[in-house]
């Protein structure tokens, strides 16, 4: 025995027919939101390269959110129009995937659901990715050995370190640490690795080809050194440093 009244089938039947006109009536008056036109009759331009790229970037972004709205209004369309046909064939109001009669109050609010509420599709949150995020996890992709524990080798993070160096459009506020005082400190774990030294001071300590002339390159590491030293210095004039008795 179907679990709808006469009355409430004729008015769920009323609702869906109601709605598939008005869905039908602007999608035709729009053209389904101008899809059909291209950008360049839009415009009423021959050619789009002498414009600004703000412009063709405002052109294209419209012409994304004319394709969702056409696509979203097309998709309520089908599911109107599916509701309508399972009303003639007798299964409406009867959920597709446990056969369980849907609740009147469900069906009065969305009149073209198939699905209960237990197993609405759109209830739970996609567990689908995009395929590109298997090579971006971890970070740096494939190229990341960080994580393996035989290997200590130069990797793709390393090489994102060197290109870094030269500059990024990054602020403090976007770097790992929380405490970031000098754009210098920014590169990712840059305070923490050598890349081509044994010791710290090695990476700012040079001499010639003859071991002559000592020079000092003041990187992060060399103002790390001095900071510690004049710390050093200051306890030992106190009276509390490690040597004295």
């Amino acid at each position: 025995m179907p679990h709808l009244t006469k009355a409430q089938l004729a008015e769920l039947t009323a609702k869906l027919q109601e709605t598939k006109s008005a869905l039908t009536e602007q999608l035709s008056d729009n053209d389904h939101y101008g899809m059909n036109e291209s950008m360049r009759d839009n415009t009423n331009e021959l050619s789009q390269i002498d414009n600004h790229p703000g412009d063709l970037g405002s052109e294209v972004f419209e012409r994304g959110k004319d394709l969702a709205l056409t696509e979203h209004h097309e998709m309520h369309l089908a599911r109107v129009e599916d509701a309508l046909e399972r009303i003639e064939d007798g299964s409406y109001g009867y959920c597709a995937t446990c056969g369980k009669p849907i609740s009147y109050e469900r069906l009065r609010a969305i009149p073209e659901t198939a699905y209960c509420k237990d197993h609405s599709p759109q209830s739970f949150v996609s567990a689908k990715r995009p395929i590109e995020e298997i090579y971006l996890s971890p970070p740096f992709g494939r190229t990341s050995l960080d994580e393996r524990e035989d290997q200590n080798g130069f990797d793709g993070e390393d090489a994102w370190q060197i290109v870094e160096s030269y500059g990024t459009s990054n602020s403090p506020a976007m770097a790992e640490d929380r405490e970031i005082d000098d754009y210098n400190d920014m590169e990712i774990e840059a305070s923490d690795e050598l890349d081509g030294f044994v010791e710290p001071y090695e990476s700012f300590v040079a001499t010639d080809i003859y071991g002559k002339n000592v020079c000092f390159y003041r990187n992060g590491v060399y103002r790390k050194h001095m900071s510690a030293t004049e710390h050093l210095d200051s306890e030992d004039s106190l009276g509390t440093g490690p040597n004295t008795y």
